[in-house]
């Protein structure tokens, strides 16, 4: 049979954004794939050269939409690591809180997304109506439900709300409770799992040549979290569990995913319990000392990066961004060749694809 090129984009359902996935088939086997992306790049990088350190804090938030705190705090702590500023521990647990919330609500809108896919507008209607508890947490405490403009360099913006901690716990107990109904949507339905098991393999060697991170790679038996492992903020001052799965398959990728916002929860229900009174920001300088620096966190897409530069004035030199979606859909084709054509929507669901942060 004469092989052909199909187009999967830009403007496609399972693309998750704008960019489009090239894929060769021969009948209904793929042969081979090239990710195609661009169509949203903004300049970020560039365009943040003429803004001083205090005016990129909410650029950085649009990085990703679906995790911006992550993205606006990679930001802030990678200029505080540049002009040496400590921040107060009050803050830094703050932060730890606020990072989990984003990471769990991040995770939802992910399942919401991959259950589309898959065909159950069921799981989306259940994951959009627990991330808005989340949301509204976020909303009480900064005043935005996407894009938060909270952290500051030296701290936070503001203190938490009165019974913030209340709320919180509150809305910890009910997801918690109806993450059952996912499991019961997914785990112990047959069309789901027939579609994601043994579908979209990435061997644990190939997900580290590639560079892989985040939990796509914790699905392929690699036990790395940045948040143990190259601990910041008081992450070394709590207990919790590296999610690993050892299939290496997309259903891995999706069990990672589902255990990480259990974890999550513990974690802020330690942080929570750690807090104490004090200030939750420091006076930073305008300038930054001629120099560089550079931060990673643990994004809840995997590890995302950045490095700058300082020459003495209140404006980066150069500032760079590594964005884990960026490499992971590189190392797509690995994951594609071989899979039939109608497995491309469970294992490009699988990756968790940000496109705000891949093009920037």
């Amino acid at each position: 049979m004469t092989e052909m090129w199909v187009n999967m984009g830009p403007q496609h359902p399972m693309t998750h954004g704008l960019w489009n996935l090239r894929v060769k088939i021969d009948g209904e086997i793929i042969t081979d794939a090239t990710p195609v992306i661009g169509y949203l790049h903004r300049g970020w990088e560039k365009m943040v050269e003429a803004r001083d350190f205090k005016q990129i804090i909410p650029l950085a938030d649009r990085l990703c939409y679906g995790s911006s705190l992550t993205w606006s705090h990679l930001y802030v702590r990678t200029i505080e690591e540049l002009m040496d500023v400590d921040v107060p521990e009050r803050a830094q647990w703050i932060r730890v809180i606020t990072l989990e919330m984003q990471r769990i609500s991040s995770h939802l809108m992910w399942l919401a997304a991959v259950g589309t896919d898959l065909g159950s507008y069921t799981i989306f209607l259940y994951c959009m109506r627990e991330r808005e508890l989340f949301l509204d947490l976020m909303t009480n405490l900064t005043g935005a439900r996407m894009t938060y403009n909270y952290v500051r360099i030296g701290g936070v913006r503001n203190d938490l709300p009165p019974n913030f901690e209340r709320d919180t716990l509150r809305v910890l107990k009910l997801f918690e409770e109806r993450m059952k109904e996912y499991e019961a949507l997914c785990d112990r339905t047959t069309s789901f799992r027939v579609r994601m098991e043994d579908v979209g393999m990435l061997t644990p060697a190939d997900a580290m040549n590639l560079g892989v991170t985040g939990p796509n790679m914790r699905g392929s038996k690699i036990d790395f979290d940045i948040r143990r492992d190259d601990p910041y903020e008081t992450y070394d001052q709590v207990d919790f569990e590296v999610c690993v799965e050892d299939t290496c398959d997309s259903f891995a990728r999706y069990r990672v995913r589902m255990r990480e916002m259990e974890v999550s929860c513990d974690i802020i229900r330690q942080a929570l319990k750690k807090l104490r009174d004090g200030p939750v920001r420091v006076k930073a300088p305008n300038n930054a000392p001629s120099g560089s620096a550079f931060f990673h966190v643990e994004d809840p897409r995997g590890e995302g990066l950045m490095y700058a530069i300082g020459d003495g004035t209140n404006q980066p030199y150069r500032l760079k961004v590594r964005s884990p979606i960026f490499v992971s859909v590189s190392a797509t084709p690995v994951m594609l060749i071989g899979e039939k054509m109608a497995d491309v929507p469970a294992i490009m669901g699988s990756i968790d694809m940000c496109l705000g942060e891949t093009d920037r």
